[in-house]
């Protein structure tokens, strides 16, 4: 067991270059490994010991019934829920048979848990897997190893140049670079409702407000345990057989799932973290949107990122620039050294500034110089009377 989990080893390692934020980690790393983990602790104990164990009084060998049982399903009976466990009903949502097949509540998702943990793990990993195809190792390539600052002058100063240079020529073409990746982000906010979805039908409509559920039980507000509700303990099973004579003989079993104990325990943690997850995506993509529509919130969000950046020099480059250009930058800030990105952020603030005087002069000069032509050679001068508009005009 210990060497499967030694496999996810390499999903957590630290990473040196990052190319995403928290909470995105959060989605791919933490909840996918989790995700995996549970499913690794289920396949071992359904595998490995007796995953159901049924009782019967019959001459059915244990082993038949157990695996009969595990194969085709047991049932509980909701309403049995509600009487009273030692007096009315012997457990939980165990009771007589001689209800309608309607009223029998069948449990048929045990057998699919560590599966379905395990695929649930693969689809929290696939927007990462495609920002990482999508990114193409840019991060890796223009940071050239400058996270740390003690590195010799020499060697810095020919990487920041490379870095400047590469800034300079593609200025205004990373819109689509930051698209993709937020759109990445929005795909997580997608995964995670269909996950939530898709459990809630799993569980035969009970996920959705299981969490709710289990508080509102804890507080005494909820007659029947959901826990014991979704993942019962006790639960029953038919095995027919024929007679000795060829009728058909109906064997009644009631059947322990230890399984459940864990279950119950890590579906409560699951529904509870998605719910914290689905906050905390619906708050970046609100800050995305602020930071898509709002540009003057791009200098300050660089700060939080450059502490050592002047803000006159981020507010420069966020005004020249596009979404795109600020993406780059709040990656850069987070795989430099805070000393490199303040002197990487100075020096491209200051090309910004020399490119646009250039831009505004050679503007200047073409205006000047087709005024002149207009006014046969003399500057062109707006007529303020109207006898001059009138000479104009004739």
């Amino acid at each position: 067991m210990i060497d499967l989990f030694l496999g996810l080893k390499r999903l957590i390692k630290r990473r040196i270059i990052h190319i995403d934020n928290t909470v995105f980690r959060l989605h791919w790393q933490l909840t996918s490994v989790t995700l995996m983990s549970f499913s690794l602790i289920i396949t071992t104990r359904q595998y490995v010991g007796s995953p159901i164990d049924c009782l019967q009084k019959d001459e059915i060998p244990e082993n038949v019934l157990n695996t009969y049982c595990w194969i085709h399903s047991t049932f509980t009976i909701p309403s049995a829920f509600v009487k009273s466990v030692g007096r009315d009903v012997a457990h939980p949502g165990v009771d007589n048979s001689f209800h309608e097949e309607s009223e029998k509540k069948y449990l048929t998702y045990y057998q699919w848990v560590c599966f379905s943990l395990f695929l649930q793990g693969l689809f929290f990993y696939t927007p990462y897997y495609l920002w990482k195809i999508w990114e193409g190792g840019l991060m890796r390539a223009i940071s050239m190893g400058m996270q740390i600052a003690i590195i010799s002058d020499e060697e810095k100063g020919h990487k920041k140049r490379i870095l400047l240079d590469y800034l300079q020529n593609h200025f205004g073409n990373h819109r689509i670079y930051a698209i993709k990746y937020f759109s990445c982000e929005i795909l997580c906010l997608l995964n995670l409702f269909l996950q939530m979805t898709f459990m809630d039908w799993f569980f035969d409509g009970q996920f959705w407000t299981f969490g709710f559920d289990v508080l509102c039980y804890a507080r005494g507000e909820k007659e029947i345990n959901p826990m014991l509700f979704v993942f019962p303990r006790m639960t029953k099973c038919t095995f027919h057989s024929y007679g000795y004579s060829g009728d058909i003989q109906r064997h009644d079993a009631l059947c322990m799932l230890p399984l459940n104990v864990a279950n119950e325990k890590i579906y409560v943690f699951i529904w509870f973290w998605f719910a914290f997850l689905f906050l905390l995506t619906i708050g970046v993509i609100t800050y995305r949107l602020f930071i898509l529509f709002v540009p003057r919130l791009r200098t300050n969000c660089l700060l939080t990122r450059c502490r050592l950046s002047s803000r006159r020099d981020l507010k420069t480059i966020c005004n020249a620039g596009n979404v795109g250009d600020w993406f780059v930058l709040y990656m850069l800030g987070h795989n430099l050294d805070p000393i490199v990105m303040a002197e990487v952020t100075s020096d491209m603030a200051k090309r910004i500034s020399i490119a646009l005087l250039n831009k505004d002069n050679n503007n200047r000069e073409l205006s000047t110089s087709i005024l002149m032509e207009n006014g046969g050679g003399k500057p062109f001068r707006t007529p303020s009377t109207d006898s001059e508009i009138g000479s104009l005009l004739v």
